[in-house]
């Protein structure tokens, strides 16, 4: 018999906005290849300050592009149950910055730490606007030999397309990673573009969005092993 993943997309969904689009295709994509089926439930931010029967019930879980969201509060309350209780997770662009946020406030104790998406005077932000936006940009991104993103990718060079204004403030990206949640792959100006949790069964952050580069014939490699993690 298949075996069914249920995935949670921690997100506002926008069926106009391609990254969601990409999102559900990316994962059917992955799933065809494993010989599986998902079921992909996504999951609006403002309800789940209060609930995470979604998240529990979750096998995988996705924190989706697509920041602001409506509730910082229940997309980290979600990340942070994924972190704690073991559920292959992804993030990315959005996802990534949540992550880095969630983090820096529960793991490391910076119970202020911000997103200058949110309040750009803030005066602890771990994601600040970047110098340069990314959006609409295929850029390269070197991995880290041994990290589980070279792992996925069967090398430590690719290139990837991105959606976002904001990363990782560069003052803090030294302190994510001794603290951590670790810097494996960079751009060539040695900024964070992928995160992971090593002792972790799949904890993983891209600022890029690799689902949009995912199609039947090839799917992308990270949201093959997010899957294979689950199984």
């Amino acid at each position: 018999m298949e075996r069914t993943l249920t995935v949670a997309v921690v997100g506002d969904r926008d069926q106009t906005y391609a990254p969601h689009v990409a999102t559900d295709d990316a994962l059917r994509h992955a799933a065809g290849l494993l010989g599986v089926e998902v079921q992909v439930c996504w999951l609006s931010t403002g309800p789940l300050e209060s609930d995470l029967s979604g998240v529990r019930a979750a096998d995988v879980l996705w924190c989706a592009p697509g920041s602001p969201y409506k509730s910082m509060t229940g997309a980290l309350a979600a990340l942070r149950h994924g972190r704690e209780h073991a559920i292959p997770t992804l993030g990315t662009c959005g996802g990534f910055q949540h992550i880095v946020i969630e983090y820096a406030r529960n793991v490391l104790g910076f119970e202020d730490a911000q997103h200058a998406e949110y309040d750009p005077y803030a005066s602890r932000l771990f994601v600040s606007e970047l110098a340069c936006s990314l959006a609409g940009r295929t850029m390269p991104v070197t991995l880290t030999p041994g990290s589980r993103a070279a792992t996925l990718y069967g090398g430590t060079r690719t290139e990837e397309r991105y959606y976002c204004d904001f990363g990782i403030d560069p003052a803090r990206q030294r302190t994510l990673h001794d603290g951590g949640l670790r810097v494996t792959g960079e751009d060539d100006d040695g900024g964070a573009r992928v995160l992971e949790l090593p002792d972790h069964p799949f904890y993983l952050a891209t600022l890029y969005v690799p689902q949009t580069r995912s199609t039947p014939d090839a799917p992308h490699p990270l949201v093959v092993g997010l899957l294979r993690a689950a199984l």
